[in-house]
Formats: structure tokens, C-alpha cells, sequence
């Protein structure tokens, strides 16, 4: 699967352009339960000059089974198709299940009034369990798990407000991340001991690379509902030390939030994320091992549909969001991704 983001983003960003904003006067209503857009999103508002924000976020990610395109495969089947798949795979070990969770702190500091610095500092915790291939000398069809932890990849940036009325906000997005978490740890639990390998792709902690993070985000404020969209994307630039990087991301994001009263509100957003594969090849993670070393089967297209609340009680800024996976099309052979949680406590001062 190829992306363009860069035509993407150009593309959302002329559609965002021809929407009609309402300036219609409505003082403080930035300030009520909606004034944040739901847990899953990020860089969609500004800070006045001088406030600071700290926001504590956590994430966890399910995943379970394989899926060849939109099909949904046993183990078994898995093991078999990496013996005709091209690249051949799953010889050593197929993925079952995978947990991702991730604890972030995130600082943001109004610089002016229209321009918000932030950074973000990330600690994944990555765990996945296997069954074991018909080449593995720890023996075919047992089970085992490998789990990795510590600081990923710092974020940081700056949010510009381009537009502003009292009904809505125009916010771009100039970030990006700086390569601090580990990408090369081996184990040797896969083969119970008999010989230490690396660990495969997505159980590194960082990319490796400095990346680009380029948004836009548009929001409007209605007298008790409230809508918003956000382009964003993920751009690696060249290669890590391992010769590779991840492939470029772009995601799209609308939403919408009712407020129950002033201090409470619901939400709903759709997410497509379109992800191409790993450019370049780390030398220690050969295909047939795995497939998640294969470098071909990291791209693909999900639909996220995120259902949250949000509750700005006291100071306090509280955030939730249940966010089960639609539909995904991936490319060669990946584990699905069943759903997320995030959830987020945040107070500006």
C-alpha cells in the first residue's frame, strides 16, 4: 500500500478551508467540558501566553489473531501461509496476541497567546505472546512470550493558532519527535534459551529516526454540541543506525461532542490511519523467522470509531475514550487490532 501524505494533507487541508465557520458571539463557551477534543486526539488546542498544562495520558491496545488483508486467520492457517508467502515466514514463530500500553506525560506552555510549545515524553510497555514454528528447536506448536519496556521516542513542538472567534479555532501543527527509545534488544526466549535474537519491529521501543509530525486541526463551537477534524501524520527522516525506518503515517480524524451540561460531555470520532511499510532492512531480523520481521507486512489501513465522555470538574480535566477497530485492510499476513483504550487527566494553571 503506497501513501502520499503530502497530498493528503494538501487535499484535507482545501476541504477544511471551504467549510463555513458561525462567528457568532458566545464568550466562554472555549471553556466548557468540550473545550478538548476527545482522549484520542492531541494538538487541538491552544494555551493563553503564560498558562501552563501538564496532562498525565494512558493507552493500551489489544491485539489478537492474524489477518491476511480483511481476513481474519487462525494460527494454524498463519504458519501455513508463511511457507508459501513471499517473503517466506512464521518458520521460527507466528504472533497470537499482542498488548501495547503506553504512559505519557505531556507539558504545554503558552508562549503567546496564539502560540502553544509542548513536549511529551512516552514509556511503552510491549508485550506478545507466540506459538512456535515448525523450524524451532524448542519445539513446534508450544507457546511462549517476550515483553519490552522503557522511554520511547520524545515529542515535541508547537501549536499555532492561524484563525480564532469565539466559535471556533484553526490550529497548525509543527512537531515532531526526537529518537529516544531503544530500537535493538534481544531474547532469547524464543527459542527457550538455545540462541539470543533480536527483537522484532513492533517490539522496539522507538523508530530510531528523527520524524516529522505536520497538522492541522479546525474546530467549531455550537451552543451545545461542538465538531472538530484533524489532519496528522507521521514522516520519518532517513534512516536509523539498524538501516531502516518506519513507514510514513497520515491520520484523519472528525469528531463531535455533545454537552450534556456545562461541566460534562459525550463524544464520537471516526479515525482512518493509513501506514506504508518499513523502507530498508535491520540485517539481524531475518524474514523467515517471523512475520513481524518481514519489512512488507507493516503497512495497511484501519478505521478506528472512538466513544468517549469528558468531565471538566474543579481544575481537573478528565478524558476517556473506548475505541474498537471497524475495519482494517493490511498488507501480507499482521495481527489485527481488536480495540484501544485511552484515558487522560489533565490541569492547566
Amino acid at each position: 500500500m503506497t501513501v502520499k501524505p503530502l497530498h493528503l494533507l494538501t487535499a484535507v487541508a482545501s476541504l477544511f478551508l471551504t467549510t463555513s465557520i458561525s462567528t457568532a458571539d458566545h464568550p466562554g463557551r472555549k471553556s466548557l467540558a468540550d473545550k478538548h477534543g476527545p482522549a484520542g486526539i492531541a494538538g487541538d488546542h491552544v494555551h493563553e501566553k503564560g498558562e501552563w498544562m501538564v496532562e498525565y495520558k494512558y493507552m493500551n491496545m489489544y491485539m489478537e489473531d492474524n489477518r491476511i488483508g480483511d481476513r481474519t486467520v487462525s494460527d494454524s492457517e498463519a504458519i501455513a501461509f508463511g511457507a508459501t508467502s513471499s517473503p517466506m515466514t512464521n518458520r521460527m514463530a507466528a504472533p497470537t496476541q499482542m498488548t501495547m500500553e503506553m504512559h505519557m506525560t505531556h507539558v504545554m506552555y503558552g508562549a503567546t497567546d496564539n502560540v502553544t510549545l509542548y513536549t511529551m515524553l512516552m514509556l511503552p510497555s510491549l508485550t506478545m505472546d507466540h506459538i512456535r514454528g515448525p523450524m524451532n528447536p524448542a519445539g513446534a506448536g508450544t507457546e511462549f512470550t517476550t515483553h519490552n519496556s522503557g522511554f520511547g521516542d520524545t515529542a515535541l513542538g508547537a501549536l499555532l493558532r492561524l484563525y480564532s472567534t469565539q466559535r471556533c479555532d484553526w490550529i497548525l501543527n509543527l512537531g515532531g519527535t526526537v529518537p529516544t527509545g531503544d530500537i535493538f534488544r534481544t531474547s532469547s526466549t524464543p527459542t527457550a534459551g538455545m540462541m539470543s535474537q533480536a527483537l522484532p519491529y513492533p517490539m522496539r521501543l522507538g523508530s530510531g529516526t528523527f520524524n516529522a509530525r505536520p497538522g492541522m486541526t479546525v474546530r467549531y463551537f455550537a451552543d451545545d454540541w461542538s465538531w472538530g477534524g484533524q489532519v496528522q501524520s507521521d514522516l520519518p527522516m532517513g534512516k536509523n543506525y539498524r538501516d531502516y525506518r518506519l513507514g510514513a503515517e497520515v491520520r484523519l480524524n472528525t469528531w463531535t461532542q455533545y454537552l450534556v451540561c456545562d461541566a460534562f460531555a459525550l463524544s464520537l470520532r471516526g479515525e482512518h490511519v493509513w501506514r506504508d511499510n518499513i523502507d530498508g532492512a535491520d540485517p539481524q531480523t531475518p524474514d523467515a523467522g517471523i512475520s513481524t520481521n518481514v519489512e512488507s507486512f507493516r503497512g495497511g489501513y484501519w478505521y478506528n470509531l472512538g466513544i468517549g465522555g469528558q468531565l471538566n470538574w474543579k481544575g481537573n480535566y478528565l478524558n476517556m475514550e473506548i475505541v474498537p477497530t471497524l475495519a482494517q485492510d493490511l498488507d501480507g499476513i499482521q495481527l489485527e487490532t481488536d480495540y484501544s483504550i485511552i484515558a487522560s487527566w489533565s490541569r492547566a494553571f
